[in-house]
């Protein structure tokens, strides 16, 4: 091989190992598939519209005649969380509970979400409200455990499930499409799952291209000398 069809096969080499970089880079900085989770978010009635309460349910303390909502959905985090459906009047909700002396009276909303949001092989219930009527101390957690047990909480006080719904899982992270990651199929077979970001298969058969480019330009020098 004369010394400048060397040097162009070297270019050539350079050339496509930086291409074959530079694409690896790309798939690698790229973000990950948008995941969201699935939980039960706890709301507090303001006037006419919900808002998200800025304690658990485990240390907040209604007062006589509030009305507090929970709702089980995917979302990201506070910022998207979807407020409880259907009616909430406290008028309404505890018509049929008369005012008692040390006792107090909250309306729960409770909304088991869309078909959507539920865990695979699961169906949310019926949206339903509720009057609790607690000790003047009790907290959100234990008006909403006197209407709707069995609770279940993690070993973080995170309520995981309302009525007994859902029957398992606990604030679990969701695919793009939905899917609870630990319900993949990929992780099913023992495989770490698919979080968005390029497969090991993908980034393998690059690198193997990478070898290659690099082994054509080791020849072309070894055919330069």
């Amino acid at each position: 091989m004369t010394a400048g069809r060397a040097r162009r096969a070297r270019r050539q080499a350079v050339a496509l190992l930086a291409a074959l970089l530079c694409t690896l880079g790309v798939i690698a900085a790229a973000p990950a598939q948008a995941v969201g989770y699935r939980y039960w978010s706890f709301w507090e009635r303001d006037g006419d519209s919900w808002t998200y309460a800025t304690q658990g349910p485990g240390t907040a303390r209604p007062d006589d005649g509030d009305v507090q909502g929970f709702r089980f959905s995917v979302s990201d985090d506070s910022k998207d969380s979807a407020a409880p459906r259907g009616a909430a009047d406290f008028d309404d909700i505890c018509a049929d509970r008369p005012a008692k002396d040390g006792r107090k009276r909250v309306a729960l909303v409770i909304d088991f979400g869309r078909p959507g949001d539920a865990p695979k092989g699961e169906k949310p219930p019926a949206a339903r409200t509720a009057c609790a009527q607690v000790g003047e101390d009790a907290t959100s957690a234990e008006a909403l455990a006197s209407v709707a047990k069995p609770l279940r909480y993690d070993s973080n006080a995170l309520l995981c499930a309302i009525s007994g719904y859902p029957k398992s899982g606990c604030g679990d992270q969701v695919s793009g499409d939905g899917t609870s990651k630990k319900d993949s199929p990929a992780r099913a077979d023992g495989d770490a799952g698919d979080d968005g970001g390029p497969s090991v298969g993908l980034i393998a058969g690059i690198a193997i291209v990478v070898v290659l480019g690099g082994a054509a330009l080791w020849q072309a020098r070894r055919r330069r000398g």
